[in-house]
């Protein structure tokens, strides 16, 4: 195998497919990149085994030579290694080339690398999808939902599903659930794009597996088309494939966590509340006491207060847009609002409350698109 290649586009499809790779990999050959040169392109993949991503580089883009092939191959070299490299090397055109040993030499300027290649034949083949149950999303929309939601998945691998982010396609709407027990978001969005009207109901997808293609989906009003079947779910872009095993199992029933009725609904800017919050978390050794005490006090403000014994005490009072209902006394994981606050993309928000021991919803004031579900600490 041998070819030449502007390095800036091989750079960007080498730390692509090297989002899907485990550092932690026990097989070999799955802590490198398949690199593949034929007459078409570059075609680069990396594994983890659940989630595999492909990257292909045509030969021009826009009238723009890309790449030029002098001969046909492929090879797989250790990604990590190979990703720093590419990064460093010194012109803009990188040259490889491949022997029979599986040895890749690497020339760009005045600098050459030789790698110890391993032969592709062992690599494993990436899943084949029938692609009958196909719509498509603006990838910008889609990117916005993963970023709203994935944050609310849990950590924590004694419930593996709660890892992963609820999807559910009906009547054209997906909605897009992630919940840790202790906290729930909720996105919907109107699917436009789709012919055969898919339809699903307990399709969970790994939170790393969306977390990594937001990273790799450029912010673009174009569509992604989104293939889903038994056991997997493939994202398909231009030149850009990922697929991902899909988490087995049934996810909670969350529509039955959300309450429909409050006790007191309390208006406030988001910003205002966001800054109120983050300063009374200011004195919470390391993160481990992230609680803070809310009560209405006079011409419906609130006051919150956070106390770590060892450190101090802040008090702070948020002033509100509207307060209507009962008198209000709780406690929250103040860090769990501060996640939801960031991502809520509006600058007014409603909180309805439902009693101090009971979980309690935020939503924007002026869309219904999504909401966040809290549960309250109990403090004695």
């Amino acid at each position: 195998m041998k070819f030449s290649i502007q390095r800036d586009v091989f750079v960007q499809s080498v730390q692509d497919v090297a989002k899907a790779i485990s550092p932690r990999t026990t097989i070999q050959i799955l802590s490198g990149i398949k690199i593949v040169a034929d007459q078409d392109g570059i075609t680069l993949t990396g594994s983890d085994s659940d989630l595999s991503i492909e990257a292909f580089i045509p030969k021009e883009k826009d009238g723009d030579e890309l790449v030029s092939i002098q001969e046909e191959g492929s090879i797989v070299l250790q990604a990590r290694f190979f990703s720093d490299m590419i990064k460093k090397l010194p012109e803009n055109t990188v040259e490889l080339a491949v022997n029979d040993q599986f040895i890749a030499q690497v020339t760009s300027g005045g600098s050459v690398f030789n790698l110890n290649g391993i032969d592709p034949s062992e690599y494993p083949r990436l899943p084949d999808i029938e692609e009958e149950n196909i719509f498509r999303v603006p990838k910008n929309l889609l990117k916005s939902m993963i970023r709203q939601t994935a944050f609310a998945v849990s950590t924590v691998e004694t419930r593996p599903i709660l890892t992963g982010i609820h999807w559910n396609l009906e009547d054209g709407l997906l909605t897009c659930t992630a919940t840790d027990s202790h906290r729930l978001a909720m996105r919907h969005a109107q699917v436009t794009d789709n012919e055969n009207d898919v339809t699903f109901s307990n399709v969970v997808i790994p939170g790393k597996t969306l977390n990594e293609l937001n990273k790799v989906l450029e912010d673009s009003d174009e569509l992604i088309d989104i293939v889903v079947t038994g056991s997997q779910i493939l994202f398909k872009s231009e030149h850009l494939l990922l697929y991902s095993r899909l988490l087995e199992g049934n996810y909670p029933a969350t529509k039955n966590m959300i309450p429909t009725e409050s006790k007191t609904a309390v208006k406030l800017e988001v910003k205002k509340l966001l800054d109120a919050i983050e300063r009374a978390l200011l004195l919470s050794r390391e993160g481990k006491n992230n609680v803070v005490h809310v009560k209405n006090v006079e011409d419906g403000n609130l006051e919150i207060t956070s106390v770590t014994p060892e450190v101090g005490k802040v008090t702070e009072q948020v002033s509100t847009l509207s307060y209507e209902g009962d008198e209000l006394r709780i406690s929250f994981n103040g860090k769990n609002m501060i996640d939801a606050l960031k991502v809520v993309e509006a600058t007014e928000i409603v909180i309805n409350f439902t009693g101090a021991m009971s979980p309690f919803v935020l939503k924007p004031v002026d869309r219904d698109h999504m909401l966040h579900l809290f549960s309250p600490v109990r403090t004695y």
